[in-house]
């Protein structure tokens, strides 16, 4: 991929040099970049995006197909033997979907026949917002619906993902809503303070937990947190989590418990994530022998 661009830099450069780098943008379709080019300029990334976006809303349904066609299945050869665009790579590549075990990818590859079988175009979801969780049951979901209904999704599916990658190749992209934050902190009321040095760990859970992914292994710091974010940057993963904060090992060093066997160990907070462009903080009170927790900001 090419140097970032300012988007004053993008309305300004040479016809080929836009293309150039935005060629990609949607999958296997540069043609929507040359559509645009003799638009400019845009002034703004969500003025382009919306450019580019409504030259696909215009295709025919026989011409919006073609383009769908040119996306890679989810998890299958493709993303196995690395035959995809670096996009595709890279956003598959974060759900590790080239290296599912065998019986996970002759599922995936089961669901990818169906979906294809019944809808003559491959199943279209922005992996960037979704756990595999989120993206299995929303597999199964939409197998239920009309052919009508998943070119519409796909649509809205396609608009998720070009949005972020116009944002991965525009610097100061000013484009909202695009990322999320999880953040965590302890408090000891048992000693009305933060609790330091606390170790915990995030984990995106799997389908039946057997393969759930561990995403975070932090110890808070003086403030009961985290210096950063547990997750921000990018849209948080649709899906099921889990925190498990050990508070036992905790309260040992720090002398308010004797024991070997403390009431409480380790407590895990089970939650889930439906909003990729939100922010999610979720703290956890605790003593020696009851804790709490909630969403908070």
């Amino acid at each position: 991929m090419s140097s970032l661009m300012t988007i004053d830099a993008l309305d300004n450069c040479d016809a080929a040099s836009f293309v150039a780098l935005m060629a990609e943008v949607f999958e296997h379709a540069p043609w929507v970049a040359q559509a645009v080019v003799a638009d400019r300029p845009f002034g703004s990334a969500d003025a382009l995006h919306a450019a580019m976006m409504a030259k696909v809303a215009a295709l025919s349904e026989t011409d919006l197909v073609k383009l769908l066609v040119g996306h890679p299945e989810l998890g299958g050869l493709d993303a196995r033997t690395g035959k995809m665009t670096t996009d595709s790579i890279r956003e598959q590549g974060k759900l590790a979907l080239q290296d599912l075990a065998q019986e996970q990818a002759l599922r995936w590859d089961a669901l990818n026949k169906q979906y294809r079988e019944r809808f003559g175009f491959p199943f279209i979801i922005c992996v960037s917002r979704h756990t595999r969780l989120s993206i299995l049951r929303n597999f199964e979901s939409r197998l239920m619906h009309s052919r009508s209904a998943e070119l519409a999704c796909a649509m809205k599916e396609i608009g998720y993902i070009t949005r972020l990658r116009l944002a991965n190749r525009i610097a100061n992209h000013g484009m909202l809503y695009i990322t999320g934050a999880l953040s965590t902190h302890v408090l000891d009321t048992s000693k009305g303070c933060p609790a330091v040095g606390m170790r915990f760990t995030l984990s995106e859970m799997s389908e039946d937990d057997s393969t759930n992914r561990l995403l975070v292994d932090a110890v808070t710091d003086e403030r009961g947190r985290t210096p950063k974010p547990l997750l921000s940057g990018e849209p948080l993963r649709i899906g099921r989590y889990e925190l498990r904060f050990h508070v036992g090992e905790y309260f040992r060093r720090t002398g308010v418990i004797q024991s070997d066997w403390p009431f409480l160990d380790i407590v895990p907070v089970l939650f889930g994530i439906d909003d990729p462009e939100g922010n999610y903080h979720v703290p956890l009170t605790v003593t020696p022998w009851a804790y709490s927790t909630y969403r908070g900001q």
